[in-house]
C-alpha cells in the first residue's frame, strides 16, 4: 500500500507548489482573510485530499482547489460575500459517480446562474471512468474533478443539499433545504448501464433549476 503523502514527505517541487498556492489564495482573499487563515485552510485541505490522492504530483493543485472552495464557502457563511447566487451541494458516498455527474450537469446547465459543489462520506481515489464517459457523451467533461469529503463550512454555505445514498453519514444543519435523490449507484457498471442513471440525474437537475428559477442553458 502506498503511504499517504504528508508535509514531511513532500518533494521540493511540491513544497514550492504549495507555497505558490498559499500566495495565490492570499491574494485572492486579501481583505477577507489573512495569510494565517489561508494557510490553515490550505494545510487542512492538503491533509483531507492526500488520503485519497493517487498521483502525489497533483496534490498541491488539488489542495489549492479544495481550499479555495472552502474559503469561498466560509466567506458566504460569515457574510463576507453573498451575491445571491444559489449554491447546490451534491453528496453521495464516494463522490465518484452520482454526485459528480450532478455537479457536471448543474454547472453546465446553469452557467453563472448557480454554483455547484460535491462531496462524499467516504471519498474514492478517482472518478468512475464509466461516469466520465457517459457525461462526455453529453458534451460535459468531469475528468478534471476529484473525489473529496465535505466540510462544515461547505454544507452551511449551501442553499440546497442533495443527498444520494449516504444515509446517516450525510450532514444535517438547520436552515438548509435537503433533498434525497434515490438514484442507482453507477459503481462497477458499464457505460451502457450508467446512461439511465445519468439521464435520471439530468432530469432531476433540470427540475431543481426550474424550482430555483435558474434558466437552463
Amino acid at each position: 500500500m502506498t503511504e499517504t503523502p504528508t508535509w514531511s514527505t513532500l518533494t521540493l517541487d511540491q513544497t514550492r507548489a504549495l507555497r505558490e498556492s498559499a500566495a495565490r489564495l492570499a491574494r485572492e482573499f486579501d481583505g477577507v482573510y489573512g495569510a494565517e487563515t489561508v494557510e490553515r485552510f490550505l494545510s487542512s485541505s492538503f491533509v483531507q485530499v492526500a488520503d485519497t490522492a493517487t498521483i502525489p504530483t497533483f496534490l498541491p493543485l488539488l489542495a489549492e482547489r479544495f481550499a479555495r472552495q472552502r474559503l469561498r464557502a466560509l466567506a458566504k457563511v460569515e457574510g463576507h460575500h453573498d451575491d445571491g447566487t444559489p449554491t447546490v451541494l451534491f453528496l453521495c458516498v464516494h463522490n465518484a459517480g452520482r454526485s459528480q455527474m450532478a455537479l457536471g450537469f448543474l454547472t453546465h446547465l446553469a452557467g453563472d446562474g448557480a454554483v455547484a459543489w460535491s462531496g462524499g462520506s467516504d471519498p474514492s481515489t478517482s472518478i468512475n471512468p464509466a461516469a466520465i464517459e457517459a457525461m462526455r457523451e453529453r458534451g460535459i467533461d468531469i475528468a478534471g474533478e476529484f473525489p473529496k469529503p465535505w466540510t462544515d463550512e461547505i454544507v452551511r454555505a449551501a442553499d440546497v443539499v442533495v443527498t444520494m445514498g449516504c444515509g446517516d453519514a450525510c450532514p444535517i444543519f438547520p436552515g438548509r433545504r435537503y433533498e434525497e435523490w434515490v438514484v442507482d449507484d453507477p459503481a462497477g457498471l458499464e457505460v451502457a448501464d450508467v446512461r439511465p442513471v445519468r439521464d435520471e440525474i439530468e432530469r432531476r437537475v433540470r427540475r431543481l433549476l426550474a424550482e430555483l428559477a435558474v434558466p437552463a442553458l
